[in-house]
């Protein structure tokens, strides 16, 4: 089967296409013969070992010294079922599924094992295998940080980052939660922000949202680039400010002394992985509360030119790959 591998930390060229055999399951684990994948800053990040100062060496001991430890990266997945080894309860073959390859990775193949347990759920009925895979990774993140933040109906919500992966669910989230948006991104992407249900856009480029006169419940920074001070600033007198990308000490030690020392919380971190996250989404997706956002759709072949795109920064939802 084809795959595509990564040696060693690098620009994209280090990814590679490579043919290897093709892996069968195990008794509590299915076959998932892979349709569609996605490029994330994640896997960005991964790839060329962008990783601050402080925790480069304990995080290069865990990923890999001289390349990354898991060689097929990728995480987010839309597919079908090949085969299930004789313990499976939940899956059978045939069926088409979407969701997570976990912190194993491995979504840049053609097919990839996973066991039963993992953040799998059954494709949303009308979505194409690219449109699944567009849904984990900014869905996922984006609910995650939304419930932590306690987002609920009739509060003032601020998405930075609104038009990116994380963004444009994250919109359409806190839309669903009752909460009016005001959403930050660049002014080529203030429609899409808009259609996406945000009453108001700001165009980071021209002006500070955080030197406006207005206070939010909830700033949600979805990229890790948004004014810490200005935040602070700009939240009301028990707001809370989200940070989806949190891998700095400095952000780190001054939201612990702003969540002890004020009413205003800070919460960053990782987003833990659950099913139930997954079948919220797939029946918000149902119901057409929600839609996934793909910018561009490359091939597999083309891995390389697609890790080139979302390192630039500027992409408006997803980049997908379309496997086979």
């Amino acid at each position: 089967m084809r795959v595509v591998i990564c040696t060693k930390y690098g620009p994209p060229d280090v990814l590679r296409l490579a043919e290897v055999e093709k892996p069968a399951p195990k008794d509590n684990e299915i076959l998932v013969r892979i349709r569609a994948t996605a490029v994330t800053s994640g896997d960005v990040r991964i790839r060329s070992f962008n990783v601050p100062a402080l925790p480069w060496l304990p995080v290069r001991l865990a990923m890999g010294l001289r390349g990354p430890r898991k060689r097929v990266l990728g995480a987010e997945l839309a597919g079908e079922i090949e085969a299930a080894g004789r313990d499976v309860k939940l899956f059978k073959p045939g069926d088409k599924v979407f969701g997570s390859a976990g912190h194993g990775f491995g979504a840049y193949a053609e097919y990839k094992c996973l066991p039963e347990e993992a953040v799998l759920a059954p494709m949303p009925t009308g979505l194409s295998f690219e449109e699944a895979a567009a849904v984990f990774f900014g869905g996922h993140s984006a609910l995650y940080f939304l419930r932590r933040g306690n987002v609920r109906e009739g509060q003032e919500v601020a998405i930075y980052g609104a038009s990116g992966a994380v963004g444009t669910s994250a919109v359409q989230l806190a839309k669903h939660f009752g909460a009016t948006v005001t959403g930050i991104c660049s002014g080529a992407n203030a429609n899409l922000v808009r259609s996406l249900g945000a009453e108001r856009v700001v165009d980071y480029t021209k002006e500070d949202f955080a030197k406006q006169d207005r206070t939010y419940d909830v700033i949600f920074d979805t990229v890790g680039r948004s004014p810490f001070s200005g935040c602070l600033r700009s939240l009301k007198k028990d707001g809370v400010y989200l940070r989806a990308v949190h891998m700095t000490v400095a952000p780190m030690v001054r939201g612990l002394w702003t969540s002890l020392t004020s009413r205003k919380k800070v919460i960053g971190g990782a987003a833990a992985q659950r099913r139930e996250d997954l079948l919220f989404l797939k029946d918000l997706l149902e119901a057409g509360k929600i839609r996934p956002v793909i910018d561009r759709s490359y091939p597999l072949e083309q891995i390389a030119e697609a890790h080139r795109y979302v390192e630039q920064g500027h992409k408006k939802g997803n980049v997908v790959i379309t496997v086979g």
